[in-house]
């Protein structure tokens, strides 16, 4: 490696490293609370199963992991979001690398994303959209290894079955990407075009579906509430005629609103915008499969359902934009004449967390200004003012529920209003619960519990089993 090479690679991983550092920091300073869909996650991995109410269990199971080793300490969340987005990163660059066979392009191939806001402002908020994001990356990467190697290896299979299956168990859009890369590309290019099958192919597809089974299982025997929740968000049962049209163009605008930064940062890369496409080229046949074709996908269901096609949807599938633009035109791009798109760069890699503190510290009605451990603090001390047995147990809404799983010393199990809760043992709490009144005075609800105490304003009942 000549030492050009490794100053590059030096950069990449200051870059990388300080991404991770700034948006763990930030905020961890200027937050009160956790997000409301990382609480949700650790509400959860409180009570871990193969599959949710809303969403299928990773983004759960990671969680839990670093509530194991970290307990309720906020910056441990922001990290673990961080290392998610850096992972996706670093497999990014090796893509790049192996594609362009450039290190500096490779470099600002990844840098380019720092152009769009999905992988710096909404990063804090570990869900199910950022826990796609590594995933999606190795999928992809793995996809080419096949398809550009002579020969096909069980190794690269196997872990393509394996990412496969991790990315559609965080969440069901993964299916976007698996449909682009195992169905249309395989058969369209690898039969098709190049006439190229190897039955070791088939080993994704099994260990896929093996990794699924748990999974399958629970979704059958909750009566499949995860999809039907999803198709919900989606408005598919309230839509109209014009919604097909309606939706569609908003998905687009939106769209466009948001590469906006990419797209300025392209331009100062770029000398001159010529390019020729060649169908014969395999490399450009790819980057366009894994770029273009989701996000067709997408809007393709958009106009065919007339369903609406909610904004961070999308986090994971731009993460080879950059990748795409760089070998579309890095005949144009003059590496001795980069400050302009340095420039560009450094002023969104600083003014992305500058904006996310100032409206973090300025907008006070936010579901992180929250006081989740102050008011798990009270329920805590009101509880043990009736009894000494402790509090086991939260039924009800998973952000308030969450934010007492959270912070209670007890570490409570969540469940959702669907818990009969005559079958709990032990001290719980039912938390803005349809069988509770928050605007009447609270009367005991259940035969075998007993009145403990209540909180009209967060409406909390505590209970405790006389059994």
């Amino acid at each position: 490696m000549s030492p050009n090479k490794k100053n590059i690679q030096n950069l990449f991983y200051i870059f990388i490293t300080a991404h991770l550092i700034l948006w763990t920091l930030i905020p961890s300073l200027t937050n009160n609370n956790l997000p409301l869909d990382t609480i949700e996650a650790l509400a959860w991995g409180s009570n871990f199963d193969w599959g949710f109410n809303k969403h299928p269990p990773v983004s759960a199971f990671f969680t839990e992991i670093f509530y194991q080793i970290f307990g309720s300490q906020d910056w441990a969340y922001y990290f673990l979001s961080q290392i998610f987005v850096v992972i996706a990163f670093v497999v990014v660059f090796k893509f790049a690398e192996g594609l362009l066979k450039n290190k500096t392009l490779s470099l600002i191939s990844v840098l380019l994303l720092e152009g769009i806001y999905f992988y710096n402002f909404t990063t804090p908020e570990f869900n199910v959209n950022v826990c796609q994001l590594p995933f999606w990356a190795l999928c992809v990467y793995y996809s080419w290894k096949l398809f550009d190697k002579q020969e096909v290896t069980f190794k690269d299979c196997f872990w393509l079955g394996v990412f496969s299956a991790i990315g559609f168990l965080s969440k069901y859009l993964f299916i976007y990407l698996l449909i682009t890369i195992d169905l249309l590309f395989f058969y369209i290019i690898f039969i098709k075009k190049y006439k190229k099958f190897d039955f070791k192919y088939l080993i994704s597809v099994e260990v896929f579906i093996v990794l699924l089974v748990p999974h399958l299982i629970w979704l059958t025997n909750n009566d499949y509430i995860t999809i039907t929740y999803g198709l919900a968000r989606t408005g598919l049962e309230n839509s109209s005629l014009l919604d097909h049209i309606i939706y569609p163009l908003i998905f687009l605008g939106k769209q466009t609103g948001i590469l906006i930064p990419f797209f300025i940062m392209s331009f100062l890369l770029v000398q001159k915008f010529k390019f020729k496409i060649s169908l014969k080229d395999k490399k450009l046949l790819f980057l366009i499969f894994i770029n273009l074709v989701p996000i067709g996908l997408m809007f393709l269901t958009s106009i065919l359902t007339g369903s609406k096609i909610r904004t961070m949807w999308m986090t994971p599938f731009y993460l080879f934009f950059g990748v795409l633009i760089v070998y579309v035109f890095q005949a144009q791009i003059n590496l001795k004449k980069l400050n302009r798109f340095i420039s560009a760069f450094l002023i969104l890699f600083i003014f992305s967390p500058f904006a996310y503190a100032y409206i973090s510290i300025n907008e006070t009605d936010k579901r992180t200004d929250y006081n989740g451990a102050t008011v798990a603090f009270i329920v805590e001390s009101e509880w043990k003012d009736y009894t000494d047995t402790n509090i086991v147990s939260i039924v009800g809404d998973e952000w308030l529920g969450g934010n007492l799983v959270y912070h209670l010393k007890s570490r409570p199990k969540w469940y959702d209003t669907s818990k009969n809760t005559l079958s709990l043992k032990g001290g719980f709490i039912l938390v803005n619960h349809p069988k509770v009144n928050c605007n009447a005075s609270f009367e005991p609800i259940l035969k075998s519990i007993k009145f403990v105490a209540y909180d009209i304003e967060h409406c909390f009942v505590m209970y405790r089993n006389l059994k």
